[in-house]
């Protein structure tokens, strides 16, 4: 039986994914603010500090993959809680687990990040420069800063940066034996999304956004990808980003890929 971790692990796209690895017999690790092993909030240093102090604890037989999943959206009231959760709260919980991955069986991580990842270029990310060098005021400052574009700089501007880590961690990672990937899910019907087309500064932008296919993606069509990400069958994909939008990302650039 493998064990893996995973934050965000309550609801959306990481309780479907949750659902899906417990039935192929993996033993979950989850962290959440609620319903998980370890209750945490990854928006504080102190709080990602004490996620990774109680997952070690209760990883004493190894670890053996990692799914990232926890994230804010942009309609988040303390817009600097989005930049603290979808990049800190994945970042330092990928390098704080690495030594233990690399103990496992067949380890693999995948983070989710976001087909808004793509559409921003990392040269031209605002949160980049401040992420890069781990200074989370700062990151948080630029956002809380910014006005009305605040929200959307602060999702899209943390997934950017957060694929970009990813990809650059790969030549490391794959020579320390663990295999790891993001994927970009586009519009998909969770309490994040539902929250988003509520919110008057966003909605009617996020009911427009909708892909070739005619229809929101469900969390279980993130899980399938994730499942197979982390399983044997994906066994020399590595430093990939997956793109799960139902074609828009397609559409939207097509000479971009």
């Amino acid at each position: 039986m493998s064990i893996i971790v995973m934050s965000g692990c309550a609801t959306g796209i990481g309780a479907a994914t949750r659902k899906v690895l417990e039935a192929a017999g993996h033993q979950i690790v989850g962290i959440d603010i609620r319903d998980a092993e370890v209750i945490a909030d990854l928006s504080t240093a102190e709080g990602r500090k004490q996620a990774i102090a109680d997952v070690l604890a209760k990883c004493s037989k190894g670890m053996d993959g990692l799914v990232l999943c926890a994230g804010l959206g942009p309609q988040t009231k303390v817009l600097g809680n989005v930049v603290s959760v979808n990049y800190f709260g994945a970042t330092e919980l990928m390098d704080a687990f690495l030594p233990e991955l690399k103990q496992g069986h067949q380890p693999a991580v995948v983070v989710i990040s976001s087909v808004a990842s793509a559409h921003l270029a990392f040269d031209k990310n605002p949160l980049a420069p401040a992420l890069e060098a781990g200074e989370e005021a700062k990151a948080r400052a630029i956002v809380e800063q910014a006005g009305e574009q605040g929200g959307n700089l602060a999702y899209s501007g943390s997934k950017n940066a957060l694929t970009v880590a990813v990809r650059k961690r790969a030549a490391a990672w794959g020579e320390a034996g663990v295999r790891l990937n993001t994927i970009a899910p586009g519009a998909t019907d969770t309490p994040l999304l539902q929250a988003g087309l509520q919110d008057p500064r966003y909605g009617e932008s996020i009911a427009k956004f909708v892909p070739p296919m005619g229809r929101r993606a469900e969390p279980s069509e993130m899980a399938s990808v994730i499942a197979f990400l982390m399983s044997p069958a994906a066994s020399y994909v590595h430093g990939a980003q997956i793109v799960i939008d139902g074609g828009i990302d397609a559409a939207m650039r097509p000479t971009q890929f």
